[in-house]
């Protein structure tokens, strides 16, 4: 992705309208979409997709950046155990974009986002055990190993709800101060 001055009003709603449109084909398609039909359905020429993303390896990595980016916002929300909660459910719903990224051979190395996402559960895990939920041992790189095994599980397994809901009890009693 070029990186540049920021984009003008107009240009950032193209981009949104991309990235959203390229997430449901990849979903759909899988590696085989096209970007052509990334741009009809976002309503832009084919140009503006390449002016945003040059290769379809760049449109992957954007598609990456922006979910961890949520995931970052998401985590300024709410707590530590609403978030872990709220990840697992959204993990099966994201399954085909995450697999496709897995799976699409393209070295998306997005250490800014990453590093974000953890600051971002390290001031979750601060704030759950300054309130007393947390024990005061659990460091996070147990919670972050805890938080990716379980989405990790909820991707691949096809957890239903009730799964879900046992699995994360498990975790959070093993995690609470008692």
């Amino acid at each position: 992705m070029l990186e540049g001055p920021p984009l003008r009003a107009d240009a950032q709603r193209n981009r949104a309208r991309i990235l959203d449109a390229a997430e449901a084909v990849f979903a759909e398609a899988g590696t085989r979409a096209s970007t052509e039909e990334v741009a009809r359905r976002a309503g832009v020429a084919i140009g503006t997709v390449f002016r945003h993303f040059p290769t379809k390896d760049d449109l992957l990595a954007a598609i990456m950046k922006r979910l961890l980016a949520q995931l970052v916002e998401e985590a300024g929300r709410l707590d530590l155990f609403a978030f872990f909660t709220h990840v697992v459910a959204q993990a099966a719903a994201k399954k085909a974009v995450v697999d496709l990224l897995a799976g699409s051979g393209v070295d998306i190395r997005l250490p800014d986002a990453v590093g974000r996402l953890e600051e971002a559960v390290g001031r979750l895990l601060e704030a759950a055990q300054a309130a007393g939920d947390v024990a005061a041992p659990v460091r996070l790189p147990e919670v972050m190993a805890l938080f990716l095994s379980v989405c990790q599980g909820a991707l691949h397994a096809g957890w239903d709800n009730q799964l879900q809901a046992r699995t994360l009890a498990v975790i959070f009693a093993g995690l609470r101060c008692d």
